[in-house]
């Protein structure tokens, strides 16, 4: 049996509200009804349509379509897990699955079916069978100091969810979030029991958050290694110097060697973001030389270009003095 993409046939997405899936629905049937369509599939495409809004067009069909759809993607041989529609009742909404036999086996095995058994359990659906909410993923943004010393953050999610009348409705929930120590870039936080909720009872899915660090000019990362550009003045790099550098794990002493040349790393073992192993920690120097504003400054800078007149930095690029 294959899966039916109801929201592709009507050509909406899954947030569509219900007067645009309404609207959606009139056009193609302008275009596909029998009477009035010189396509040569009209009949068949036609089915097609009322077949997906009699689905999205029904609050609850939708929520448990929607819900089934997390399971399976589109594809042949496909079979509904067993307890699948526990939690909603297809009694009342005027199924036609088993009147109509221009629906598919698709529909009719999650709907005709279903509204039957509901309709001849005669207990309100008190015994059927209990149903795992789906898992959830989402993304969360956090700054570089959350993965050197973990933290807890406030995560806003919007989700879609039946209200008491079995409308769909959209939602806003806050959950207070604890990043763990040592999460690195697409690594997934799992918290238990904040996915969708269960049918009949049965328990919430899981929430996945997928990590992602915030954008900061001052750091590259790859894996656990982070690389942080350190400015050094001319003088520190030529003669050497041991200076203080901030760095996401807190203030270090670094020793730049004499000689050092701009874009040199240094690289400090294991202070990259802590894991096991640690990633490390490289320091990129950039040189950068200060404005002369002064008589003073600007003879200091003349005297530097006396002495060091055979220096060329354009020189293996082939440019002149």
């Amino acid at each position: 049996m294959e899966f039916k993409e109801y929201y592709k046939t009507l050509g909406v997405g899954q947030t569509a509200s219900a007067d645009e899936i309404k609207k959606a629905y009139r056009g193609l049937a302008r275009k596909y009804h029998p009477d009035v369509s010189k396509e040569t599939d009209a009949s068949a495409r036609m089915a097609e349509v009322n077949e997906a809004y009699a689905v999205l067009s029904d609050p609850q069909k939708r929520a448990a379509f929607d819900k089934l759809a997390q399971r399976r993607a589109a594809g042949q041989d496909f079979q509904p897990p067993p307890g699948w529609d526990a939690g909603f009742d297809f009694s009342n909404t005027g199924s036609p699955a088993s009147d109509d036999g221009d629906f598919s086996d698709f529909f009719n095995a999650l709907f005709g079916r279903a509204a039957r058994a509901h309709r001849g359990s005669g207990d309100g659906g008190g015994a059927r069978a209990q149903m795992r909410g789906g898992d959830q993923h989402a993304r969360i943004s956090i700054n570089l100091a959350d993965a050197y010393h973990g933290a807890t953050r406030s995560l806003a999610l919007r989700e879609a969810r039946l209200d008491g009348s079995g409308n769909i409705v959209n939602a806003e929930r806050v959950l207070d979030v604890r990043i763990p120590k040592g999460v690195k870039e697409g690594q997934s936080i799992r918290l238990r029991g904040q996915g969708s909720p269960g049918f009949n009872g049965g328990p919430a899915g899981d929430l996945y958050l997928d990590v992602e660090f915030e954008p900061d000019a001052r750091y590259r990362i790859e894996g656990r290694d982070v690389t942080q550009t350190v400015p050094v003045t001319p003088w520190e790099a030529a003669l050497g110097a041991s200076i203080e550098v901030p760095t996401p794990a807190g203030h270090v002493e670094v020793k730049v060697p004499a000689g050092s040349t701009n874009g040199r790393k240094l690289r400090l073992k294991g202070r990259g973001i802590p894991g096991d192993p640690a990633g490390d920690l490289y320091l990129e120097l950039e040189l950068s030389s200060p404005s002369a504003t002064t008589e003073k400054e600007r003879e200091v800078y003349r005297t530097m270009a006396r002495e060091f007149s055979s220096f060329n930095p354009r020189e293996q690029t082939g440019g002149q003095r």
